[in-house]
């Protein structure tokens, strides 16, 4: 493909451990940022509307920005300037992805401008925005849409101190019969915060317990929706990080009490209940959270060249 001047990036939210699948499973959610991105002679311009206005950062620092030039400085081709707009649905520090989609967004968008086809450089893009993370788990989502199951191959050593690791993800089709319901937090949270919640180590037992309900998710995404209740259970991080979201793990105790699959949405504080129609019990005490129905997208980052 040529090299374009301008182009338009939508990426969809994620939701990601899905229970006990720390750090390893992902699900696209239809909710969504979208970016527009225009080659300059010189200089930089930020305008972000939506989550984040007025609170992020509009020069080299924003996300979407660093991203970029991490990508240039692996494909090359850098525009001499840019012009930046960034329309922001997915909410900020709650658990849905929003860092991740912002990395995917900047990456598939310098591809595009550097005019490589980012479907030929999904490996590459992988590496650079699961690499910022740490985990490949939200950005394998938002890149490929649909389930997805993402884990890290054995690190190397590049040079002497230099330990790499390497992100790999498949993507999965999602049964229709599962109808994601997002319970936004009014509270935001620290990913950070959060990991410096879990233990060095945990249990055999929990250990165990944790290998085979993930087994068990792979098999209840795409297959056996009924089996989710019992797939969605955790003993490895959501008990830990419990003082963090006292009131996220009360709504996820009364949804699975209900007997609907629940669980806390990647690092919090936002609660995933994976509902059979899209409704949720009406006995259930929802105060702080905003209800937002949201189906599992299956595309993920969309490109749009203007």
């Amino acid at each position: 493909m040529g090299r374009p001047t301008e182009v338009r990036v939508r990426v969809p939210a994620s939701s990601a451990n899905l229970g006990a699948g720390f750090d390893s499973l992902g699900l696209a959610l239809s909710l969504y940022d979208e970016i527009e991105v225009c080659a300059a002679p010189s200089g930089l311009r930020v305008e972000v509307e939506g989550e984040g206005a007025g609170r992020v950062r509009c020069d080299e620092s924003h996300l979407v920005v660093s991203t970029m030039r991490r990508t240039w400085r692996i494909l090359g081709d850098a525009p001499a300037g840019l012009r930046l707009r960034c329309r922001n649905a997915i909410p900020h520090s709650r658990g849905l992805g929003s860092s991740a989609a912002a990395a995917v967004a900047g990456a598939v968008a310098a591809a595009v401008l550097s005019g490589r086809d980012p479907e030929l450089e999904r490996d590459t893009l992988l590496q650079i925005t699961a690499g910022m993370e740490g985990h490949a788990d939200n950005a394998a989502a938002s890149l490929l849409g649909g389930f997805v199951i993402a884990w890290e191959s054995q690190q190397f050593q590049q040079a002497p101190g230099n330990i790499l690791a390497r992100f790999h993800a498949v993507r999965l089709d999602t049964h229709p019969g599962i109808h994601p319901v997002a319970l936004v937090a009014e509270a935001e949270s620290s990913t950070r915060a959060t990991r410096g919640l879990l233990p060095e180590q945990v249990p055999l037992a929990d250990a165990a317990f944790t290998g085979s309900r993930t087994a068990l998710a792979v098999l209840a995404f795409t297959q056996r929706p009924e089996l989710l209740l019992a797939a969605t259970e955790d003993r490895l991080h959501q008990s830990y990080r419990r003082p963090a979201y006292p009131r996220s793990a009360e709504v996820v105790d009364a949804l699975r009490a209900h007997g609907v699959p629940a669980a806390i949405s990647g690092a919090g504080p936002t609660v995933l209940a994976l509902t059979s129609d899209g409704t949720l019990p009406e006995a259930l005490d929802l105060g702080g959270f905003g209800v937002r129905p949201l189906p599992v997208d299956a595309t993920g980052a969309r490109v749009e060249i203007g």
